[in-house]
Order: C-alpha cells, then sequence, then structure tokens
C-alpha cells in the first residue's frame, strides 16, 4: 500500500508540474501581451503648429511627455547606444539586406527639410471633391489608382499614390495594440480604420528584431542586421542598413513611420540591386508586398500573387520592376502567404493558402473629412 501510495503522489506531482509548464508557456510564449515599448512620441519638424500624436493605436501616456522635448530620456538613448549596432535578437525570418553602411553615406543623405507643401507639387492630381471609380479614387488630399498587370507568369497589383497629407499614409496595428501575439486580417484593420488602400507590413509581432515605429511613435529600436525603411513626416523616404538606424536622428528629422523587413530592392542611387544578404528560399519566387517611392507624396504598394496561377517573383526581379516603374528607392514588407492587397473594402488579390493574420497593415486613409 505505501508503495502505491507513493506513486500515486508522484504522478499527481509530475501532472501538477505539467499542467504549470503549459500555464507558462501560454502566458510567455502564446497568449497575446501588450507592451508599452518605448513610446517615444515624435513631433513634426516641418510645421509650426504640433503635430496629432494619435496614432489611432494604444499609446502610452507617459509617451506624450517626451513629445514636446524630443528624447529626453537619456537612459532610452544609453540603452540603444544611439546608432544601433548589428546582431539579430529575433527568432523570426526578416528578408534580409541588401545594403551596408559603404553603401550610404548617412551624414549626406539625411533627409532634407522640405518646405513646399505636397499639393503644391502635384496640382493637377486632386479634386475638389471626392471622386471614386472602379480603380480610382481622388479627394482634396488623396489620389489613387489600382491596375492589375501581368510579367510573364506573374500577376501582380500595383496601387500608385499621392498624397497631399502624409498622416493619409498610415499603419494600423492588430487589435489596435502594440506587442506580441496580436493578429488581424488586413481586410480588418482596413476596416477598422477606414482605409481606401490597405497592404500588410511588415510583420513586426513575429520576433523582437529591429525598428518599429508607427503613426510618429517609436516602438522599438532594436539591433538588426535587415535593411530599414523610413518615411518622414516631410514626404521622403529613406531606406537604411539596420546599423545605420539612430533613435535621436529619427526624432530630429520627424520619421513618421518605420518597417524592418527588407530587403532593400534598390540601391541608394535607384539603381537595380542584383546581391541580396538573405537566404535562398527568400530570394527566389514568392508571394511578395513592397512599396516604392517616386518623390516626396508620390509612392506606390504592390502585391505580386504566388504559389498558384501566378508564379510570384524573386528579388532581382521585384528590383527590376520597381526600377522600371521608375521608383527612387523600394522595400520589401513581408510576403509569403501574408501578401494582401485591400481595395474599397475588398480583398483584390488572390492571397497564396487563402490568406495570413498579421500584425500589422499599411493604410492610405483620409484624415479630413470631404464630401
Amino acid at each position: 500500500m505505501r508503495k502505491k501510495s507513493v506513486l500515486r503522489n508522484l504522478l499527481i506531482d509530475i501532472v501538477c508540474a505539467g499542467l504549470a509548464l503549459v500555464i507558462f508557456a501560454l502566458f510567455h510564449h502564446v497568449l497575446p501581451r501588450q507592451s508599452q515599448g518605448l513610446g517615444i512620441v515624435i513631433s513634426n519638424p516641418y510645421q509650426t503648429e504640433a503635430a496629432d500624436p494619435d496614432s489611432g493605436s494604444t499609446v502610452p501616456e507617459d509617451a506624450l511627455l517626451l513629445a514636446s522635448t524630443g528624447v529626453s530620456d537619456a537612459s532610452v538613448l544609453a540603452s540603444r547606444g544611439g546608432r544601433q549596432s548589428g546582431g539579430r535578437t529575433g527568432s523570426g525570418e526578416k528578408g534580409g539586406s541588401a545594403l551596408t553602411e559603404d553603401t550610404e553615406d548617412t551624414e549626406d543623405t539625411a533627409p532634407a527639410a522640405d518646405t513646399t507643401p505636397l499639393s503644391e507639387k502635384f496640382p493637377d492630381r486632386f479634386t475638389d471633391t471626392v471622386v471614386v471609380t472602379e480603380n480610382s479614387y481622388t479627394s482634396p488630399d488623396i489620389a489613387i489608382t489600382v491596375s492589375e498587370n501581368t510579367l510573364g507568369r506573374t500577376t501582380y497589383y500595383l496601387a500608385d499614390i499621392y498624397v497631399r497629407d502624409i498622416t493619409c499614409f498610415r499603419s494600423a496595428l492588430a487589435k489596435d495594440t502594440y506587442g506580441t501575439g496580436f493578429r488581424d486580417s488586413v481586410a480588418d484593420m482596413a476596416a477598422l480604420n477606414n482605409a481606401l488602400l490597405a497592404v500588410n507590413g511588415d510583420y513586426y509581432g513575429n520576433t523582437g528584431e529591429g525598428v518599429v515605429i508607427r503613426n510618429g511613435v517609436i516602438y522599438r529600436a532594436n539591433p538588426t542586421n535587415c535593411d530599414v525603411c523610413v518615411l518622414y513626416y516631410n514626404g521622403t523616404m529613406r531606406v537604411m542598413p539596420g546599423s545605420a538606424f539612430s533613435v535621436e536622428e529619427a526624432v530630429a528629422e520627424g520619421a513618421w513611420q518605420a518597417w524592418t523587413f527588407g530587403p532593400a530592392l534598390l540601391d541608394t542611387d535607384g539603381s537595380v540591386l542584383t546581391a541580396f544578404d538573405s537566404t535562398g528560399r527568400l530570394i527566389a519566387n514568392n508571394p511578395r508586398t513592397a512599396i516604392g517611392y517616386y518623390e516626396p507624396g508620390h509612392y506606390c504598394m504592390v502585391v505580386v500573387d504566388g504559389r498558384g496561377a501566378s508564379a510570384g517573383i524573386s528579388l532581382p526581379d521585384l528590383s527590376q520592376l520597381f526600377h522600371d516603374l521608375g521608383c527612387t528607392a523600394a522595400y520589401n514588407l513581408d510576403g509569403g502567404n501574408s501578401s494582401v492587397m485591400v481595395w474599397q473594402d475588398g480583398v483584390i488579390n488572390d492571397p497564396s493558402g487563402g490568406g495570413r493574420e498579421s500584425s500589422d497593415a499599411l493604410l492610405i486613409t483620409e484624415v479630413n473629412t470631404h464630401e
């Protein structure tokens, strides 16, 4: 009897220990966790009026204290070392890099302040009232034209975008919250934010690596070997090696969005890239999502179908595509099953595997009310 009692107690202890491990794993690895992150709000240095810090997502209240003073928390910068050093910290597979410090002189290529209103650059692109067709949308602040195109056996969707106000180019967070484990469909994020156009983002929540700036708020600035893409308040978009990103410069230069996936799809002079520091699987034909930049206020979003009737596209061919489109910079975002484009309330591409939920999305949305 004594032996049976000992065995029974041992089995009970094993079961309890197993349950404890399951609960620990759920809370620390599976269940979503809200995270405050850095919470540094970046003011718009290119206008005299204070920029609206409301990103449409959960922002810590104490982050607002940093808005008027830039980065006043010296401990934050000290912990980040200002400019990032290399070394991946996350387990997720990002897209990699095509740039090195040698390809960019950061002292000479920092975005210069542009005092010309974006609307004056493209006076013939916008309309006094909202005009909507099957493949276009124009208003006083936005002009979008969407087209379906083929390139050999590859089908891709191109959204040509002009914005008069850079805050029309927004990001959305799944469940309207920054943290790990939060996921939503691109369609749901678009609907929640009244977006006219939406594509998936960099799936920041899949890893702790790299830079996360969303709607003027720095949530994360961790080391990465991947290229980083930064969109500034003045409409400039710049792609840089992860090691070249600086928190101080992001605040001083007015970063509005920043993504970590990569790689860059054009060299710093707009030339085609053929060599990528990435795995062969990622370089080969795949469904893709990418953004392109022509000049301040003029951008494009591209989603490429693959793994089905459409063959997908390789990184070298995607680089050539953006060069042929006339872009001066371009950046690869999360792809594969994540690649989704939503246009006027519906998914217009054929996502691989039916699509995949993501932690974030890129949006074009009105910030003003127009009749």
